[in-house]
């Protein structure tokens, strides 16, 4: 614990330090306050935006905003029919309720509400504090102007709307603008075979057009019979290789090796060969199936020639 009486000591001295200097405080209101830009001071109203949507004086917390409007009919060039406009009649916040939230102007979609650094509007009657759309017209002229945007930032909406619009009525009407000028081609990427020693593919060539039927070509690593071979295209005039006739010295073996098991695959219990289709026919008709059948004696002969 401290010396009892030190906090006292150090306090004094610190009042004591005051009382000495010069003080540097703004005589109000002979000097009035530097204020910031976005002081929340009054609430402008701008009634050429206002659309009468309602959004403020819903959203607003305390509900000291009041709207009155009309409809009325407008007519509009080349339309079949008037068109329906709301009228703003009364527009009026009251700022003895009013808790400066800012709400009204940020839910409002076409701008027209700001607000403005000023505060001297106090009164001495509490139902002064209730302003008009015509004095909130008033506090319109004192909303300081928008800041500057930053150099690198794009340009608004509106700003870039009118330039547009500004180009398109200096340009002639039929001449078009300049293309921009196309990027230059990049260099080639380098092939496997400068690389790795690799033989680089060649590049793919455009297939000509084939004529109405004539045969279709066959593919590149493909043999006739529709089945992968080993790389080498069907030409009647290239050369034979070792594989291509132990190939050829294989097949009378193949076939015969073939034939000899379909003889000896069992066959199925209902199936006859043509050999026992025949048989049967010679038995039943007494022929072939190609041979109709003799005709029946009409009478027995015996071998030396003389009837039975």
């Amino acid at each position: 614990m401290g010396t009892p009486g030190s906090g006292l000591a150090r306090g004094l001295a610190i009042t004591f330090r005051a009382m000495t200097r010069r003080a540097h405080t703004r005589q109000y209101p002979d000097h009035p306050p530097e204020l910031p830009p976005r002081s929340r001071g009054v609430i402008a109203l701008f009634e050429e935006n206002c659309t009468v949507c309602m959004l403020c004086a819903r959203e607003c917390p305390d509900w000291c905003i009041y709207i009155d409007s009309h409809k009325e009919s407008v007519q509009a060039e080349g339309a079949a029919r008037a068109r329906q406009r709301n009228v703003l009649d009364r527009f009026a916040i009251d700022f003895s309720l009013c808790m400066y939230c800012g709400i009204c102007i940020e839910v409002c979609p076409f701008d027209a509400l700001f607000w403005a650094p000023e505060f001297e509007y106090a009164e001495y009657d509490i139902r002064d504090m209730t302003h008009e759309k015509e004095r909130l017209r008033e506090w319109m002229w004192t909303v300081p102007p928008p800041p500057p945007l930053d150099p690198l930032a794009e340009p608004a909406k509106e700003v870039a709307a009118v330039e547009k619009a500004r180009v398109e009525a200096v340009t002639p009407v039929g001449e078009t603008r300049t293309p921009r000028e196309a990027p230059e081609s990049r260099p080639a990427r380098a092939t496997r075979g400068d690389a790795g020693g690799r033989e680089a593919r060649p590049e793919p060539t455009a297939r000509e057009p084939r004529e109405p039927g004539a045969p279709r070509e066959s593919r590149p690593g493909r043999v006739p019979g529709g089945k992968a071979g080993n790389g080498v295209a069907p030409d009647a005039g290239a050369e034979t290789t070792a594989a291509g006739a132990a190939t050829d010295a294989k097949a009378p073996s193949d076939a015969g090796a073939k034939a000899e098991d379909a003889a000896a695959e069992p066959k199925p219990a209902g199936d006859a060969t043509d050999a026992e289709a025949a048989a049967r026919a010679r038995a039943a008709g007494n022929g072939t199936p190609d041979q109709p059948a003799d005709p029946a004696p009409s009478a027995s002969t015996t071998p030396d020639g003389t009837a039975e």
